[in-house]
């Protein structure tokens, strides 16, 4: 079918979804994985006529563009080596920095400067001066520390007074007293000529849990809102109809009742009823189906399936904020901020230890002021036991063993993006699957005996000029074969792709189409048609995962958009008996909401838009490199090498991880058992204070160090 446009029409345009500020084409390239990938995006990109450069960024899966040509000519460049691409908005991705990991880090050196240089001075005064000599060194300590000390706290003091205004405690309050008090009463005693001072190990304290909070952050560095990628994704200008043809108009400007055009292979910019005859849409990021669908006059098609076929119109039935698409990105918002009220470890230590600090503190002074009537005395032993239980070797316990963890799981080949991902991993107890592009990927079986040379030639010519799913699957496993001339070629979107090769017609496409039996692929020489059996294959690394999670003591569960058929067929092959299929996104979420509710903690592992909810509602959830940028940013992990075999690992150093988080709370409170009889008998000098801290924070370190072990 085709659409006559009047002739005073504007020339349909690029998909408005590529369309770039300033020559920019951003793009999301999910397949890269290597540098070999790198190298050959860039080359192809940077030898097509009007490219001025092409750059690749690996870990977000990214490429930028400065060209003068159309979007949708880099992605059919890309296409032709074997690369999906996704244009996303460069508006609606603005530029993202660090603010946060920058300020933390010019705290640590802050700290750092300062207290070496203190411990410098602090040598001279355990050694022995005094008087004169001691005095200077003190207020030489003070004009360093104090203002180090004020400007290197302060997220420590934010986060305390946070929780003191509603009336809780949290881990920072007994930190922040600690630095303060010790501060203040080392000023003090400086002023008044006293014998010892707390600024080395007020300064030491910030420094050692400034490294915690750092490696904390960087455990979330990775971390972007995939809501936000939704509306990257989003279609940003539409072709609408008036009384004197199609205009181009931004999305915002639409209404309900407005007659959209959708050019062929561009994405759909509202949800809307047909009023063409048919449409052909590929919707598998949106459902999960991997078929293309067919759809007749007055279906309803959804924003963000991509016009397959012929031009089609539409009349808009919900646009903006009320399509389906962003109706996925509220829910996905929404899932995402539900998960972040997750309690870590350390949270959970805070809720007992920090009231305890206090308590025992309190006791301190009180008994010292009945004992000797002495405020100062009582005073400064109060200090000294704040001090030495201060929660240094709490603080680090586990962003120690994250980061050690991380980082091996980043040589394993997996990207971990959220703070508490590995405590939630630890806990999960039914991992779920989707199927589509996760599990499976399209593929073909049929063996060099199906087809003569002459016609393996002729379907390697017709797969490659088409932009079909199916074809470039097939281009694929026909490999390094060589491709006969055509001439002639004409592409039905939808169905097929025609030519003629030698004198003789041929065809490639649906094999009702072509004058056989049935939807699957076939190919056309002359009168003879030769059906191509084709089916999803299992992606590498399935059969290792599965057996892993069930060793582990895993439940397995399959959760499909896809046909029952399809799905039934995965789940024999994969031996996972449990498995559900046509879920839209919703039900996906609902199945994930049903097992939390009923005590088995799922982990979801999905690629598409569909899975997104599921993937931010989950106790914990994976995305393959491969995946869409919304699924990978909704996940708490990324594949980003070594294959699906690797997960079973994945399981296990969380779970190790998790175990020496407890260790090193045990270490902690060890410590204190030891620490506070010497603190609170008043024995607690400056120096005792100070190496007792250091000793704690590198015993837990050392013990985080073996999480790296996992084999």
């Amino acid at each position: 079918m085709t659409i006559a446009l009047p002739a005073n029409a504007a020339p349909v345009p690029a998909p408005p979804d590529a369309q770039r500020e300033a020559g920019q084409v951003l793009l999301s390239v999910p397949g890269m994985r290597c540098a070999a990938c790198i190298a050959a995006i860039e080359d192809r990109l940077n030898a097509l006529p009007g490219v001025a450069s092409a750059r690749v960024n690996l870990s977000r899966k990214r490429v930028t563009v400065d060209t003068s040509r159309p979007a949708g000519d880099i992605v059919r460049a890309l296409s032709e080596i074997g690369h999906d691409a996704y244009p996303l908005d460069t508006v609606a991705l603005a530029t993202e920095t660090d603010v946060t990991g920058r300020d933390l880090l010019m705290r640590v050196g802050v700290a750092g400067f300062a207290m070496m240089n203190v411990m410098l001075l602090s040598v001279a005064v355990w050694s022995g001066a005094e008087g004169a000599t001691r005095d200077l060194f003190h207020l030489i300590s003070a004009a360093i520390a104090i203002p180090c000390v004020i400007y290197s706290a302060q997220p420590f003091f934010a986060h305390a007074w946070t929780a003191l205004r509603v009336g809780r405690l949290n881990m920072d309050v007994p930190i922040s007293l600690a630095i303060l008090l010790a501060a203040a009463m080392s000023l003090y005693e400086t002023l008044n000529g006293g014998a010892h001072a707390y600024f080395d190990a007020a300064l030491s304290l910030t420094f050692f849990l400034l490294i915690g909070r750092c490696l904390e952050h960087r455990t979330r560095a990775a971390a972007r809102s995939s809501a936000r990628e939704l509306g990257a994704l989003e279609v940003h200008e539409a072709r609408r109809q008036t009384a004197d043809g199609f205009e181009t108009v931004p999305i915002r400007v639409l209404n309900r009742g407005d007659t959209i055009l959708v050019p062929t292979g561009m994405r759909v910019p509202v949800d809307g009823t047909l009023t063409s005859a048919g449409a052909h849409t590929d919707r598998a990021f949106l459902t999960g189906e991997s078929a293309p669908v067919s759809h007749a006059a007055q279906d309803l098609v959804h924003a963000g399936e991509i016009n397959l076929g012929a031009p089609f119109t539409l009349i808009a039935t919900a646009v903006g904020q009320d399509t389906r698409l962003q109706q996925i990105a509220r829910m996905v918002e929404t899932a995402e901020t539900a998960r972040n009220r997750y309690t870590s470890l350390a949270d959970r230590a805070a809720r007992i230890y920090a009231p305890a600090v206090h308590v025992l503190a309190l006791a301190t002074f009180t008994g010292w002021m009945v004992v000797s009537g002495d405020v100062r005395l009582a005073l400064n032993i109060a200090i000294a036991v704040l001090i030495i239980t201060c929660p240094c070797a709490l603080g680090l316990a586990v962003p120690a063993v994250s980061t050690a963890a991380i980082s091996r799981l980043y040589r394993l080949g997996f990207l971990v993006k959220s703070g508490t991902a590995l405590e939630r991993l630890a806990e999960v107890r039914t991992v779920l699957l989707d199927k589509t592009g996760t599990l499976t990927t399209p593929g073909f079986s049929f063996d060099a005996g199906l087809l003569v040379p002459d016609e393996r030639r002729i379907a390697k010519a017709l797969a490659h000029a088409s932009a079909h799913p199916l074809s470039r699957a097939l281009d694929r496993h026909l490999g390094a074969e060589a491709a006969a001339d055509l001439a002639d070629v004409t592409e039905a979107r939808g169905n097929g792709i025609s030519a003629m090769a030698d004198g003789t017609p041929v065809a490639l496409g649906r094999a009702a189409w072509l004058g056989g039996d049935g939807d699957g692929l076939a190919l056309k020489i002359g009168a003879r048609i030769i059906d191509l059996p084709y089916e999803e294959t299992l992606r590498d690394g399935v059969a290792e995962m599965t057996g892993g999670l069930r060793a582990a003591g895993l439940d397995l569960e399959i959760l499909s958009g896809d046909t029952p058929d399809r799905t039934r067929r995965l789940a024999r092959l994969t031996g996972i008996p449990n498995f559900e299929a046509s879920l839209s996104p919703e039900a996906k979420t609902d199945r994930v909401t049903q097992l939390t509710d009923a005590g088995a903690l799922p982990c979801m592992i999905g690629d598409g838009l569909n899975d997104t909810i599921a993937l931010s509602r989950a106790h914990a959830s994976i995305a393959p490199g491969t995946a869409l940028d919304a699924a990978r940013n909704a996940a708490d992990v990324v594949v980003i090498g070594g294959g699906l075999a690797q997960v079973p690992r994945l399981f296990a150093v969380a779970r190790k991880a998790v175990r020496l988080s407890r260790q090193n709370f045990g270490i902690a409170l060890a410590y204190n058992a030891v620490a506070i009889p010497v603190a609170v008998l008043g024995y607690a000098t400056p120096l005792l204070a100070a190496l007792a801290m250091s000793l704690s924070s590198i015993t837990v370190l050392l013990n985080a160090i073996r999480v790296g072990r996992v084999q």
